[in-house]
């Protein structure tokens, strides 16, 4: 019951949003996105960036398992656990935006890197059988259903989002086949795998992260136009891609 009026409450906010222009930023919460934004600055710069450079084995973020690192093969293996427990719910996103293949391929690929995979370690569906992740989320099903983003905003922790995303992250959580199967603990421990390999992620593209964070004149500006246009063209709302990696 609570799940079901959890997802009634955030579907019925997102739907209440119209969508944007190409190219217009809606940010009516900018005061409030720039507290959220400093203080992940800060987060990144105290706790994520040096465990990410530990990880990495040195201060430099080079994720070759250089000494005191874990190693990027421990890394990419733990993103590849949690990365498979996330399947299930993306499967169903697929469904839920009429896309059956996907779907399909998507629930044979958790099957198989489940399986031969050593319960999701390893990837041999994209390297043996030509099954690789097809990423979605529930932010994309809103958008396909024709829910407009509605404002921008940045989350503690969690970074850039709108509102329409914001929704659909709750959502995800709801529908995601895996708490029928998983205890809290276990569930936990894929939502930590993940975000090792976050950190890892962080580790390897330390530099162009550094730029946009730390080395701008706005940051907060810059990571929402970064972000922005990357997710616009991801979801087929815009048509040029800025890569938030690129050099």
């Amino acid at each position: 019951m609570k799940r079901s009026i959890a997802l009634a409450a955030v579907l019925a906010l997102a739907a209440c949003q119209s969508a944007p222009r190409e190219q217009e930023i809606n940010d009516p919460l900018e005061p409030l996105n720039r507290r959220a934004h400093a203080f992940n600055v800060g987060l990144d710069q105290q706790v994520v960036k040096p465990l990410s450079a530990s990880m990495a084995g040195g201060k430099g973020g080079s994720s070759d398992g250089g000494q005191g690192g874990i190693g990027s093969h421990v890394v990419t293996g733990l993103g590849n656990f949690g990365s498979n427990l996330a399947q299930p719910g993306k499967a169903v996103n697929h469904l839920l935006q009429g896309r059956p293949e996907p779907a399909i391929k998507t629930t044979f690929r958790f099957l198989v890197n489940g399986t031969l995979g050593l319960a999701g370690f390893l990837d041999p569906a994209s390297a043996d059988f030509a099954l690789p992740e097809q990423d979605t989320d529930f932010g994309q099903t809103l958008a396909v259903w024709g829910v407009g983003e509605g404002p921008y905003l940045e989350l503690p922790l969690l970074g850039p989002s709108t509102l329409r995303d914001s929704a659909g992250r709750v959502v995800d959580l709801v529908i995601d086949p895996m708490h029928s199967v998983l205890n809290r603990d276990q569930y936990a421990i894929g939502l930590g795998a993940r975000a090792v390999s976050k950190a890892g992620e962080r580790a390897r593209f330390g530099d162009s992260v550094d730029s946009v964070l730390h080395e701008s004149a706005d940051s907060y500006a810059q990571t929402r136009l970064i972000w922005l246009q990357h997710r616009r063209h991801e979801l087929g709302e815009q048509g040029d891609e800025i890569d938030p990696y690129a050099e």
